[in-house]
């Protein structure tokens, strides 16, 4: 195959004109739900085989766990999912499953009320994945959607409704970098390849601008994750460019966010401009010493719903919470996806995980929502120990039961030596500990409900 044009040589901008201090809504709001959604979930197939950034990417693709990535896995040879959809599905073309996508269960008030009920702040559904096919009636797109085919329905409003009725801030995944609808490149097999093969000429750029621009005009998301990079040909000034996206979207969501996603090293283009910078499971960690940043991950090894995959494949409720309040207590936010049934259920497993972790906040929120790090107070693994702060309160939360001893080294929490009932467990009252030097023994009670037991003190002035 002849190799694409250059298009990394296309004009150098000055991204900084886009750098301003984060919106406080997002760094406060702490946690976030991914949907992933699409025509993957009608076969629901990956194998899982682990989480991203522990596999190596050789092993990655032809066994790829992300039922999202389902379009490119069958059609590499002699991967496992070729084989699954040649047996299964006598090697039907993959937008057969866009038709047999009826949605018929989908009840967005309900899901919302689940995000809620979570914790949730915030709530980013797929706009449009890798495979192309979009989830409202996107310019451009023909009868590839879910308003003309499939679900018939514009599923992006309907989340974007339910949404915002209940106070969520709203905001839109869309694959910028990939299209294998509109592609006929091979499968990609190694991450140069994506790197490599990825769309990069003007009329894709154009394409994915107008996508983009009519989901500002018609839903008002405050969050724009791009995925997989950007055009290079779209990173210049002037018409359908990405400077000219960014800034019609900050002047029509002035307290809007975009993600890191659209440029950097890590996909060989321009570093283009970022509010906030993005990890995904074990993956680009590196990032999460940023001033903003955020974790993604699913609740299984997939972000598409894969049937495949059982309990023993998903993130118990207490792990969830170490990895949830460990990412807060560094000043970052969590991005935690659900991946609906092709009829638009949660599945059971993942809505137990959801209303687990909305009973702990249920309790505990105040020791998360715009909290800041204690950089002072150090953590631990034995006891499990993480810290966060609001004003003159700083949060200790602790995954053990019995007593403890606490370190405090700076003298930072307001306690006198040997002072009892001068701190409070959130949910169960005050708590006595005693002070000697810079050790505090105390005694945490059981639970009612799983996850770290926090323990509010007061900062000393």
């Amino acid at each position: 195959m002849d190799p694409k044009p250059d298009w990394s040589k296309s004009q150098d901008v000055d991204w900084s004109r886009f750098n301003r201090p984060i919106p406080p809504w997002f760094t406060d709001a702490k946690l976030g739900i991914f949907i992933h959604w699409g025509a993957y979930s009608v076969p629901a197939f990956g194998e899982p085989i682990g989480e991203l950034g522990t596999i190596d990417f050789k092993t990655w693709f032809k066994h790829n766990p992300y039922a999202e990535w389902y379009f490119n896995t069958i059609r590499i040879e002699g991967s496992p999912a070729s084989a699954y959809h040649a047996e299964k599905f006598n090697n039907a073309p993959y937008d057969d499953f866009l038709d047999q996508w009826r949605a018929e269960d989908f009840d967005p008030n309900k899901w919302a009320e689940l995000f809620l009920y979570a914790g949730a702040q915030y709530v980013v559904p797929t706009s449009k994945h890798h495979d192309g096919i979009a989830l409202w009636d996107a310019p451009g797109t023909g009868d590839r959607n879910t308003v003309k085919r499939g679900p018939k329905k514009d599923l992006i409003g309907a989340i974007a409704n339910a949404v915002k009725k209940l106070g969520m801030h709203f905001g839109v995944y869309y694959s910028g970098g990939l299209d294998w609808g509109i592609s006929t490149l091979p499968p990609q097999t190694t991450e140069e390849e994506v790197r490599t093969w990825r769309p990069n000429d003007p009329a894709y750029a154009m394409y994915a601008y107008q996508h983009f621009k009519d989901l500002i005009d018609k839903y008002e998301p405050e969050i724009l994750f791009n995925d997989i990079e950007w055009p290079e040909s779209a990173k210049r000034e002037g018409s359908y460019s990405l400077v000219a996206l960014f800034e019609y979207f900050y002047k029509k969501i002035p307290q809007g966010v975009v993600n890191d996603r659209w440029g950097d090293h890590r996909s060989g283009g321009q570093t283009v401009h970022s509010d906030y910078r993005t990890s995904e499971y074990k993956s680009s960690l590196g990032v999460e010493d940023s001033p903003a940043w955020e974790n993604c991950r699913g609740i299984g090894y997939s972000f598409g719903y894969n049937a495949v995959e059982t309990q023993e494949h998903y993130i118990e409720v207490p792990v969830l919470l170490r990895h949830f309040v460990d990412i807060v207590s560094r000043g970052g936010n969590f991005l935690l996806n659900v991946g609906p049934t092709a009829s638009g259920k949660i599945p059971e497993i993942q809505e137990k995980v959801l209303l687990g972790l909305g009973d702990w906040m249920k309790i505990n929120s105040d020791a998360i929502y715009a909290t800041r790090p204690v950089k002072e107070m150090p953590s631990s693994e034995t006891p499990w120990v993480r810290w966060t702060s609001k004003g003159n309160k700083i949060f200790a939360h602790i995954d053990e039961v019995g007593t403890v001893n606490l370190l405090d080294p700076n003298n930072l929490l307001a306690l006198s030596e040997k002072q009892a009932g001068s701190a409070k467990i959130l949910g169960a009252g005050e708590i006595s500990i005693i002070k000697n030097g810079d050790v505090l023994t105390f005694k945490i009670p059981n639970s009612n409900v799983v996850g770290p037991t926090v323990i509010e003190f007061t900062r000393r002035n």
